[in-house]
């Protein structure tokens, strides 16, 4: 038997290391998203001829996900105009003005959700508070679940959704030029998101 100990001893630290350092199943899990590999696209018709699009740059976010009870689910996050991209400078400009965004008196864009529901085949329907132009209107997203696991580059436990919506801009004071340049916008979202490396006590 005596053998066996350091092999027996080996292992079970081993198992305490890979619970100290994995999400404990049946938990909540607070995944941190990443900027680098997010989109916030939002397209709208252009007196009918064209459908451009910009995208809203992350500055922070996170989800809260619990794969066993999703409805106890939650997401955070906060687009800075500062990084609102048409790939037009002077369109960038001119939705960064008063007729529209208005950066200078609203510079951020934000989104928190107040429900999850679960709809199968990994699909969620999240309700959430979107403000945008200093408006604050109930949104729903419909989002899909890519995929959850470690990270095959990072190793990091990981998360990937997709998801899409429609609105108004007019609801949230940004009617300008309606009907030629389209009231309604859809919005597509893709993110993905990870456990933070916990820091070492020195």
């Amino acid at each position: 038997m005596r053998t066996f100990t350091p092999l027996l001893v080996a292992g079970v630290l081993g198992a305490v290391g890979l619970l100290q350092t994995s999400p404990v199943l049946g938990a909540p899990v607070r995944y941190q998203l990443d900027p680098n590999h997010t989109m916030v696209l939002f397209s709208w018709s252009h007196f009918g001829f064209s459908h451009p699009s910009a995208d809203l740059g992350l500055g922070k976010g996170a989800i809260v996900f619990d794969q066993q009870h999703p409805a106890r689910s939650s997401v955070d996050v906060i687009l800075p105009l500062t990084k609102l991209d048409t790939f037009v400078p002077a369109l960038d400009q001119h939705l960064k003005e008063a007729d529209f965004f208005d950066a200078a008196q609203y510079p951020v864009v934000t989104f928190k959700s107040t429900r999850v529901e679960p709809m199968g085949a990994n699909k969620f329907e999240v309700t959430g508070q979107l403000t945008v132009h200093g408006v604050t209107r109930q949104v729903v997203l419909h989002a899909t679940l890519n995929r959850i696991g470690p990270h095959p580059m990072t190793k990091a436990q990981s998360i990937g959704f997709d998801a899409t919506a429609t609105l108004k801009r007019s609801d949230f004071g940004m009617g300008a030029y309606v009907p030629n340049v389209s009231d309604e916008v859809t919005i597509r979202i893709t993110t993905e998101g990870s456990v933070p490396k916990a820091k070492s006590v020195r």
